[in-house]
Formats: structure tokens, C-alpha cells, sequence
């Protein structure tokens, strides 16, 4: 009982596949909230389980790739009983669960990071972060129009969600928000968004290997790990690292945060057509900024944003590939084209904060790796860069990088479409 498959026990996972089992050879699997949770749970666990032990895949991010990919092909071809895939397309078309889910993530990842850190690290890469996403958005652009993409699909369904910090905090927003400024199915949206993800990880980890190696035949270039020549203790000092709290009232009222700011955006949309994502992350960055979070609700903030993390984001991304995904959308976004245009956009962004990294007195190795995270898959791409370039100890920033330049992102990218479209 104490080894687990995902979040599973084993003893538990081997009860619940046969349960489930059973209820399909009876014909009896119902919809009710239960029974599409261990059908969610038992796929996404076990193709995440699989995507963590594939060779190569493993190490960029696998698992988020597995539990997506694989049972968008496995609905094209009829593999999941058709039982399973009704429950759960209308759960998940009914409930609007993965509109709670997006505002857990976004909400509790913005509250839950140290303010301190936040903001003066943030300040410190500024200047590259920013360089590098404007001229990679530019170079990206403009490569994906010159080999046919067009500009509009290259910026916004290419470009944007490479730096849109990965799959749970961009590329389901983005796909949430580009469904409600233009009406495009939320699958399709994904299904576009998710090759050019994919690759943007791998383009990113390649080059801080790369920029690792460059390190040790020209030292220096580089602080092994140290993102300023005088070190890095006045951007990190006086932050605690927050921990999982295990008090329940601080996680519900965490969770009630999330939930009544998603509301608040959900309204703005309705009455003014501001995309409800840019307005739900505006207000948790007010709240982060203007002291409005006390160290409780910090606290309660990253226990949601975990939990979400651990236990829900593999579920989600299961009926998201098998409801809304379609395969053919997906092998579309691997074309030649497009990983021409993934490629020179991440090598922009690299390059960028590499050449801007004296400008700011930083390194332009840790300048350049600390950059290429923007165009990482999330948490899970974070690790797999830093640990190519052998640099953990620029994760603070590495965050930084991803969840606030993700989110900056995904807010320019609605509010350009919503202008535009």
C-alpha cells in the first residue's frame, strides 16, 4: 500500500481496473462523478506511469506528453470502450471542471511564490526575458509566414505557446481563451498548441546542454550556477521557501481565492469582453504585489496548486485528449514547417538572453539558460533544462521565468486576438 502508481496505491489500482472492468462487461458504467473519476484516474495514472519510464521521452517532460497524446489515438481508433468516452465527454462538457482546474493553477501558482524573490528577481531578468520573447516572437513569426504558416496560426498557435509556461498554466488557458474570443473548439485549439510545446521543451533542454558545455570550455562565460558575478544572495535573501500547509481552512479559503477571482474574470468577459484568463491573473498578481496575500493564504495556495498538479492535471489532459483532442489536428502540428518555426524561435530566445546578459551584469550562460525556461513546458520542462545544463540552483528564477513570463504570455496573446479577431 505504500508503493503508488501516480497517486494510486497498487492494491487500490489493480481493485479499480477490475472494477472498472467489470462495469463495462456489464454494461453498466454510469455517469456519475465517482465512476468517471477512477475511469480518469486509472488511464491518465497509468499513461503517465508509462510516459515517466520511456527512454528519451522521459526527460522531456513524458509524461504530460503520454497522458495527452496517446488517448487522442487511442479514441481515433475506437480503443477505449465507448461506455468510458460518453461518461466522460459529458462530465466534462457539463461541469465546467476544467474551468476550476485553470483557476486553481494560475491563482495558486501566482500566490504561492515568494514576493520578495518575485520581484526583485524578476526585475534582474527582465531584460533578457524581455528581449528574448520579443525578438523571438519576431524571428518566429516571421519564419513560420515566410514558409507558408501565415501569421496569424504561426504567431498564435505557434509562437505564443512556446513561451506560454507549459500545459496546465498555458496551454489549456490559451485554449480556453481562444475558444471564447473566436469560437474555435477547445480541442482543436489544443491539438494545434501542443506540438509546437512539445518541441519548444526539447529545441530548449538541446540548448542548455549545449550552453553547459559551452561553460566549461569558456569559463568566463559562466557562474556554474550563479546567475550574477557577486552572487545571487541579494535576490534571494529574506525568502522562506513555502511549504505544503496542512491546515484545511487556509486550503479551502486558497481554493475560494482562485475560485471567486475566476468568477471575477468570467464576469469582466461578459460585461466588458476582456478574456476572463487575463482578469483572473491581473487580479492574483494585484493581490501577490499590493500585500493583499498573508503568509496563511500563501501557504494554502501552494497545497491547491500542488494538489492540482499531482492529482487532477494527468486527469484532465486524459479527457482532454480523448473528448477534444483530434489525432489528426495533433500530427498536423509536427510538419516540417512548424518545426522549422519552433526551432528558430527557441534559438532566438536563447541567443537573445545570452547576448543581453552583460547589459544587466548577469552571466550569459545562466542569462541564456534562465531565458530558454520561458519556452520550457511548465514545472516538469524547468527540471528537465536546469538539469541538462547542470544548473538547479537557477530554479527561483527559472520560475520566475515560467510562471510569470508564461502568464504575461498567455494575457498579451488573448488581448492581441481579441483586438484583432
Amino acid at each position: 500500500m505504500d508503493h503508488d502508481l501516480g497517486i494510486i496505491p497498487l492494491p487500490a489500482y489493480v481493485l479499480l481496473v477490475v472494477v472498472l472492468a467489470s462495469f463495462v462487461h456489464l454494461g453498466k458504467v454510469k455517469g456519475d462523478i465517482a465512476t468517471v473519476i477512477g475511469i480518469m484516474a486509472a488511464f491518465a495514472f497509468t499513461l503517465g506511469e508509462i510516459g515517466k519510464r520511456l527512454p528519451v521521452v522521459r526527460n522531456i517532460g513524458g509524461a504530460a506528453v503520454v497522458v495527452t497524446f496517446v488517448p487522442s489515438y487511442l479514441a481515433y481508433k475506437g480503443w477505449i470502450p465507448e461506455q468510458m468516452t460518453s461518461v466522460v465527454e459529458t462530465f466534462f462538457k457539463s461541469t465546467g471542471v476544467l474551468y476550476v482546474f485553470i483557476a486553481a493553477v494560475i491563482v495558486g501558482s501566482i500566490l504561492s511564490m515568494d514576493r520578495s524573490t518575485l520581484i526583485k528577481g524578476f526585475m534582474k531578468i527582465f531584460v533578457p526575458l524581455a528581449v528574448g520573447s520579443i525578438c523571438a516572437a519576431t524571428v518566429g513569426t516571421l519564419v513560420g509566414t515566410l514558409l507558408g504558416l501565415g501569421t496569424w496560426d504561426t504567431f498564435f498557435f505557434i509562437v505564443a505557446p512556446i513561451m506560454a509556461g507549459g500545459v496546465g498554466e498555458g496551454a489549456i488557458p490559451l485554449s480556453v481563451g481562444y475558444h471564447g474570443i473566436t469560437g474555435m473548439d477547445q480541442g482543436e485549439v489544443l491539438a494545434r498548441v501542443m506540438p509546437a510545446i512539445l518541441v519548444g521543451n526539447l529545441t530548449a533542454i538541446i540548448c542548455a546542454g549545449a550552453l553547459s558545455w559551452l561553460g566549461r570550455r569558456k569559463p568566463a562565460l559562466t557562474g556554474n550556477g550563479q546567475l550574477q558575478p557577486h552572487g545571487d544572495d541579494d535576490l534571494l535573501a529574506g525568502a522562506e521557501p513555502v511549504k505544503p500547509d496542512g491546515n484545511v481552512q487556509n486550503i479551502a479559503a486558497a481554493g475560494m481565492i482562485a475560485v471567486t477571482l475566476y468568477l471575477a474574470g468570467a464576469l469582466s468577459q461578459q460585461l466588458w469582453g476582456f478574456p476572463a484568463p487575463v482578469v483572473m491573473l491581473a487580479l492574483a498578481v494585484a493581490l501577490k504585489l499590493f500585500h493583499g496575500i498573508t503568509p496563511r493564504l500563501q501557504a494554502g495556495s501552494y497545497t491547491v496548486y500542488k494538489f492540482c498538479l499531482t492529482a487532477i492535471a494527468y486527469p484532465m489532459l486524459f479527457a482532454f485528449g480523448i473528448v477534444l483532442t483530434p489525432w489528426e489536428k495533433l500530427i498536423e502540428g509536427f510538419a516540417p514547417a512548424n518545426l522549422i518555426t519552433i526551432v528558430a524561435t527557441v534559438l532566438t530566445m536563447t541567443a537573445s538572453g545570452f547576448l543581453t546578459a552583460r547589459l544587466v551584469n548577469l552571466y550569459p550562460i545562466e542569462s541564456a539558460i534562465v531565458t530558454s525556461t520561458h519556452s520550457g513546458m511548465g514545472g516538469a520542462g524547468d527540471i528537465a533544462i536546469l538539469s541538462a545544463s547542470n544548473r538547479m540552483m537557477l530554479m527561483p528564477f527559472a520560475q520566475i521565468a515560467t510562471r510569470i513570463g508564461g502568464g504575461i504570455t498567455v494575457a498579451l496573446a488573448l488581448i492581441l486576438m481579441a483586438a484583432l479577431a
